[in-house]
């Protein structure tokens, strides 16, 4: 039974966290914009079940209706570096050695940077706001996806039964479709799962640095941001972001992991 208990808290959570960022209203019907001078800094109760902040709004609602956009760029994020990633882990890897061998010094040298620091050079070109995030923190993770892309391929043209494919006269288009493409695309999937976990810790990152949405518009990062100025008095405004970032992230590297260890069987 405990096996099973971290998962199906896993797909709890996602599940409401979907439920959060496709329909806010039905967790949190009240306008997280709209303030409420006479009602700043209450603490958590039966009216304000996370508090407010300092401008009064609704915290539970600034959480609920932030999703969309902490996971929502996470999301965009990681779709960029695995299509971009994959894409050139693949040339790397079927292409002329050439070709190998130049993308395989641009990964090594991108991927020994740190992604948030990288991600926080791309901020610095292009500027703040939700759109220069998720490119940033989308282009950073390209080397990691790419070289784990070329390595399987690698891996898995090198093996036996594409060798005898090949000895059967079977063409490079059948051999990539049939067995080299579906062998390495499921990795992929359970990497971008975990990925996209990892994204929206950044984005809550970017956010905290003020380089993520624009205020007032909710997103995690942003709120842990505005509520470190009142941590001693008003400790709900930094905890509760930050449970939705842990709860998201944590639940995604579940997920993954689980995804992964059943492509493996």
């Amino acid at each position: 039974m405990l096996r099973w208990l971290s998962p199906a808290l896993a797909a709890a959570t996602l599940c409401l966290v979907a439920l959060a960022a496709l329909a806010p209203a039905i967790l949190a019907p009240q306008d997280p914009l709209a303030i409420a001078p006479a009602a700043a800094f209450q603490p958590p109760s039966l009216a304000h079940p996370f508090g407010t902040d300092e401008s009064g709004r609704d915290l539970l609602a600034r959480v609920v209706h932030g999703t969309a956009a902490s996971v929502g760029i996470g999301v965009a994020a990681t779709a960029i570096g695995v299509v971009i990633g994959g894409a050139l882990g693949f040339v790397a890897a079927l292409g002329p050695r050439f070709v190998d061998r130049a993308l395989a010094r641009l990964f090594e040298v991108l991927f020994a940077l740190p992604t948030l620091v990288v991600a926080l050079l791309f901020v610095a070109v292009w500027g703040g706001g939700a759109w220069s995030a998720t490119l940033a923190i989308g282009l950073a993770t390209i080397p990691g996806y790419a070289r784990m892309i070329r390595a399987r391929v690698r891996g898995i043209a090198a093996s036996g039964y594409v060798e005898w494919a090949r000895l059967d006269g079977a063409p490079r288009l059948t051999l990539f479709a049939r067995h080299i493409a579906p062998n390495s695309l499921w990795p992929l999937v359970s990497a971008a799962t975990l990925g996209v976990g990892q994204s929206i810790v950044w984005v809550a990152a970017l956010g905290f640095l003020g380089l993520g949405t624009e205020p007032p518009a909710p997103e995690w990062g942003a709120m842990l941001d505005a509520g470190r100025v009142y941590l001693g008095h008003a400790w709900w405004m930094t905890v509760f972001p930050g449970l939705a970032i842990v709860a998201t992230a944590t639940a995604l590297t579940v997920a993954g992991r689980r995804l992964a260890a059943g492509g493996a069987e």
